[in-house]
């Protein structure tokens, strides 16, 4: 994890360095937000633009160079199993746990016949869910089960699994803990960091450069300062160039 008054802190020194302005904590939480989403979400076209180097073999793949195990890393705490619950009302499975899923991974059925399955269900769409259905050679089994996917309330993930299962268990990649930098407010009017109600960035610590160059990006947008705006954008390219050289 990255702490979130070591980013806040030395973001506003920066700003304050040549007196160019100042960011509320309000402000710099939204940004904070923003920056965590951008860089989780990187993750996944930079991991696949790194797999295919591993594929054509251009890629060093020491024990501690290899780019895209870097990255893959990056990603472990968010890989997580979550169960879901059937909902009769809904006729599906619905995640009802803490967190956001961001992606599904394997979906695991449990089925209670002698012995007891667990398989692996396949997620189609309903499209090819129907077209599958059509012949008795093709109808998903315990041992096959088929599985389509769509928004349940409250935004919750929604399943339709088939045959209807005992249990449904899926490894999941979940989206990272909204940041917040919690204070509360002194004599003289000043902020002042609260430990206990700020949460901090869940990104690797290697992230922790990269968090302060873009949330000073975007906080030349709010002061109006493009020189800000320049160079922060300037050492985030020059960041991710020396990232995947």
């Amino acid at each position: 994890m990255v702490n979130i008054n070591t980013v806040y802190t030395t973001v506003l020194y920066i700003l304050n360095k040549e007196q160019r302005g100042y960011v509320t904590p309000a402000e710099f939480n939204s940004l904070a937000t923003l920056v965590q989403e951008e860089i989780f979400d990187s993750y996944f076209p930079d991991g696949n633009q790194l797999n295919r180097q591993n594929q054509n073999n251009t890629q060093n793949s020491t024990e501690f160079f290899n780019m895209f195990k870097d990255t893959a890393y990056k990603l472990h705490p968010f890989e997580k199993p979550a169960s879901f619950t059937y909902s009769t009302p809904n006729s599906g499975w619905e995640y009802q746990g803490t967190g956001t899923i961001y992606k599904l991974g394997d979906i695991i059925s449990t089925y209670g016949d002698q012995p007891p399955y667990e398989s692996i269900t396949e997620l189609v769409s309903k499209s090819d869910y129907n077209k599958i259905t059509r012949s008795k050679l093709t109808a998903p089994t315990n041992q096959y089960p088929l599985c389509t996917i769509g928004s349940g309330p409250n935004g919750f993930n929604l399943m339709q699994i088939y045959p209807k299962p005992d249990t449904v268990v899926a490894n999941s990649l979940f989206k990272p803990t909204t940041p917040n930098w919690g204070f509360t407010v002194g004599s003289l009017g000043q902020y002042l960091y609260s430990s206990t109600t700020s949460v901090n960035f869940e990104l690797d610590t290697s992230e922790q450069n990269n968090i302060i160059i873009n949330i000073l990006k975007y906080a030349g947008v709010i002061i109006n300062d493009p020189t800000i705006i320049q160079t922060a954008a300037q050492e985030a390219q020059q960041a991710s160039i020396n990232e995947k050289s």
